[in-house]
């Protein structure tokens, strides 16, 4: 294999900006930020938007939006059952 052909592969922690929610894993990522871990550690801190503790879908607030009837269109249609 060649030398210094992949990146490097280290610890970093993932930061929810938004639930606060943060999480230890391996990534190819940096960042100039650090944080302490619960081990007592420093790693890499990197803030990202959204995760599973503040996305719609996992956290069962995920809505349909419907957009001029289609739901209903196709219900009649296809004699598909509301519930």
């Amino acid at each position: 294999m060649k030398a210094d052909t992949h990146p490097k592969y280290a610890p970093v922690i993932f930061q929810d900006v938004s639930s606060n929610f943060a999480f230890l894993t391996r990534s190819t990522m940096t960042a100039k930020e650090t944080m302490k871990w619960e081990d007592g550690k420093e790693y890499p801190l990197i803030k990202v938007e959204i995760s599973s503790k503040s996305h719609p879908f996992y956290t069962g607030k995920h809505k349909i939006v419907d957009s001029g009837g289609r739901v209903d269109k196709f219900r009649k249609r296809y004699g598909a059952k509301q519930g």
